[in-house]
């Protein structure tokens, strides 16, 4: 039988998951470039590669792995450059988009894995995780509470995260134009780029 969890510390927990979820960053900045160039779903694995990748690395970093980091502080400011460099990356690949056809073989939206990958270069789902960690305590076993965390969490990122794709649909038909489109993702772009400057003031503690 399993132990009785705290369900003020696990409402307290989604909800902040649900803040954290919901509001811009680079993973919600690119699924609404996503959803205006390449449609819901197509998306779709784009969506799932972020819930999954947040999950796997909330598990990691409840069963330890954080104190690796707080351990190695060189190793982190490492993963920070390097986010730095693939959300540049990532920025101008959102700018250079210039079509709403995804016929092009050159013309296609972030695969299930890279999502997936993506996150641990995230600032903003280390920030998430590590805050969510370390805030929220639902079971004295380790291992189940960083499943109950895991999967509390994934419940409400994955319906959070879709609205920005989904939002992203509907003011498609608006872009259709060249212009609007380039101006369109350049602001995207822009805003990628500016979604990781609050994370890096506040760090990985």
């Amino acid at each position: 039988m399993f132990p009785a969890l705290p369900y003020a510390a696990l409402s307290a927990a989604m909800t902040f998951a649900l803040v954290m979820s919901i509001t811009p960053g680079p993973n919600n900045t690119m699924l609404l470039a996503s959803g205006v160039n390449f449609g819901f779903r197509r998306t779709l694995p784009h969506m799932l590669g972020i819930t999954c990748g947040c999950t796997i690395m909330m598990v990691a970093i409840a069963l330890g792995l954080g104190q690796v980091f707080a351990r190695a502080p060189a190793l982190y400011s490492a993963m920070e450059v390097l986010s730095v460099v693939y959300l540049i990356y990532l920025a101008w690949k959102i700018a250079a988009s210039r079509s709403l056809s995804v016929d092009a073989a050159n013309k296609r939206p972030m695969t299930f894995l890279q999502a997936a990958a993506f996150q641990w270069v995230n600032p903003k789902a280390w920030m998430m995780v590590v805050t969510g960690v370390t805030a929220f305590h639902v079971n004295d076993n380790l291992l189940v509470n960083a499943l109950t965390l895991a999967v509390a969490f994934a419940i409400v990122n994955l319906p959070s995260i879709s609205i920005w794709a989904a939002f992203g649909l509907g003011v498609r038909r608006f872009l259709a134009g060249p212009t609007a489109l380039r101006a369109f993702n350049w602001t995207m772009a822009a805003l990628l780029i500016a979604s990781i400057a609050p994370t890096f003031r506040h760090g990985l503690s």
